[in-house]
């Protein structure tokens, strides 16, 4: 075989070599990336992985609350559905259902439970050993056992603290003020709460200061709460006065309804109600509450420690007032307290 000949067999046996080395070397820079876009997307897809909140309460007028929170959350930046989910349990008034959710939601590894009254609270800290719990409470907190104090909570629970049973005297004097002719005011709660047993003796004893009578029906489920809002007879009572319960929270939409029916005036605690029928409250917006809530939920989230955030008490208060519903009672709402209310449904 002559020179030529072998270098140009030499020449096409290399080339098919280059050509295998480059084809080898193309689907080992294909397999890497795939392997690299394969740990990237499931990088990417852990990272973009929402946050799961339970959220647990008896329902009524707390769904508010909820609004507000998934607001507040929009406001910081969070979109839900991205950034974060809300996993809501509604107990619709049994605090046996929120021990069983509560347990639930802390066994499927929920970042945090976000809980709403101070009886549901309660119950969740008791069911739980270690979830984050941001709250929303009327009562105490300190004094009812969720936390070492205000500054320091020191334990897995922080949240916010608003006036409640603290406003039973003031609400009571706005609804004789209402009702100038208020002889008898009526209410439900549950006695195994105590904070609603408290508040039920609060309310006994300022009815007494201000001369009027006050009859408080004791009930221990929802079921008790509706047959005996139904059995009260039209003029058995001038108004329904509501009490720090949630379980009868859950049910104020009924108690509302009802109580418009049988022309009885309804005070309540929570703003929103009263757009909702009820002739008056004097308190809190549920729906500015769990905005206000959602910088702890943000924190938490973020990795901040319950123990090291300060709890705060919203001490601000409102006067609302439904004229439709005064209408619909026949009754005139007195100049003097018409002009003190912050809001007004006409």
């Amino acid at each position: 075989m002559s020179n030529r000949k072998l270098r140009v067999g030499l020449s096409s046996v290399e080339g098919q070599q280059a050509i295998g080395n480059r084809k080898t070397n193309r689907f080992m820079v294909a397999a890497l990336c795939a392997v690299f876009m394969f740990f990237y997307a499931a990088a990417d897809a852990q990272q973009a992985k929402p946050a799961r909140i339970g959220v647990l309460l008896q329902g009524g007028a707390w769904y508010d609350a909820i609004e507000g929170l998934r607001q507040g959350m929009k406001e910081l930046g969070h979109e839900e559905g991205k950034q974060f989910v809300l996993d809501i349990r509604d107990s619709k008034g049994d605090l046996k259902a929120v021990e069983e959710a509560a347990r639930n939601l802390e066994r499927d590894k929920v970042k945090l439970i976000y809980a709403v009254a101070s009886s549901v609270v309660a119950v969740v800290k008791k069911a739980t050993s270690d979830v984050p719990i941001v709250f929303n409470v009327g009562s105490d907190p300190v004094a009812g056992g969720l936390v070492e104090s205000f500054a320091k909570p020191g334990g897995r629970l922080t949240g916010v603290h608003f006036l409640l049973s603290d406003l039973t005297g003031k609400r009571l004097e706005i609804l004789k003020e209402l009702l100038p002719k208020l002889r008898t005011i009526w209410t439900v709660y549950d006695p195994a709460n105590k904070v609603a047993k408290q508040a039920a003796q609060l309310a006994q004893e300022e009815a007494k200061r201000l001369g009027f009578k006050f009859v408080a029906r004791q009930v221990s489920s929802v079921e008790e709460l509706r047959s005996a809002v139904k059995a009260l007879k039209a003029g058995e009572a001038d108004a329904f006065f509501y009490i720090s319960d949630a379980m009868v929270g859950s049910q104020s939409q009924f108690i509302i309804d009802t109580a418009n029916a049988k022309k009885l005036a309804t005070m309540f605690q929570e703003q929103g109600l009263v757009a909702k029928g009820a002739l008056a409250s004097y308190g809190q917006s549920y729906y500015d509450l769990g905005r206000l809530t959602a910088k702890y939920v943000q924190k938490v989230l973020s990795g901040a420690h319950p123990r090291d955030l300060r709890i705060e008490t919203v001490e601000d208060v409102e006067l609302a007032i439904n004229l439709k519903t005064a209408k619909q009672l026949g009754l005139t709402i007195p100049p003097n307290v018409l002009a003190r209310a912050n809001k007004v449904i006409k």
